[in-house]
C-alpha cells in the first residue's frame, strides 16, 4: 500500500507533522510539503505551476493523509488552495476508492473548528470518490 502525507503546514517539522508520525508510525510513507510547491491561485494559468505533480501523487497513492494546522479557526492556506484547485480541474473519479484522513491540529481548538475542517475534508472526499476515514486532531 502507497501512504502519500501532504503536508499544509509551512513548518516542516512542525505539530502537524508530528501528529502525523504518531499516526503513521512503522509505516513507510511519503511526505509532500506544500510550502515546496507552487500552486497559484483557483483561476490562475502560470507555467510553473505545480498543481499537476501534487494531484498525480494522489493519483499513485493507496491511502492520502493531509495535514494542516488549525490557523484563523480554519485549515492553512496551502490546503484550502490545494482544494479549490480541484473545482473543474480534475476528474472526480481519479481518486476514487482511495482512503483519506485529515490531520488537523491547533493549540486548543474548539468543536466549532474541527466540525468545520471536517466537513470540508468529508465533502471533498465524498466529491471525489474517497473513503474518508476520519479525523486525526490533538
Amino acid at each position: 500500500m502507497k501512504t502519500l502525507f501532504i503536508n499544509g503546514s509551512p513548518n516542516k517539522d512542525g505539530n502537524t507533522v508530528k501528529l502525523t508520525k504518531q499516526f503513521l508510525i512503522n509505516k513507510n510513507y511519503e511526505t509532500i510539503n506544500l510550502v515546496d510547491y507552487k500552486i497559484y491561485d483557483y483561476g490562475q494559468k502560470f507555467n510553473d505551476d505545480q498543481f499537476e505533480e501534487v494531484v498525480k501523487k494522489m493519483s499513485e497513492a493507496d491511502e492520502i493523509i493531509i495535514g494542516s494546522p488549525l490557523y484563523w479557526h480554519s485549515m492553512s492556506g496551502m490546503i484550502r488552495n490545494l482544494i479549490d484547485r480541484f473545482y473543474n480541474n480534475v476528474d472526480e473519479s481519479l481518486l476514487k476508492g482511495k482512503d483519506m484522513y485529515f490531520v488537523f491540529q491547533g493549540y486548543a481548538p474548539t468543536i466549532e473548528q474541527l466540525a468545520a475542517g471536517e466537513y470540508t475534508m468529508k465533502r471533498f472526499a465524498g466529491l471525489y470518490g474517497m473513503n474518508y476515514k476520519g479525523m486525526i486532531t490533538n
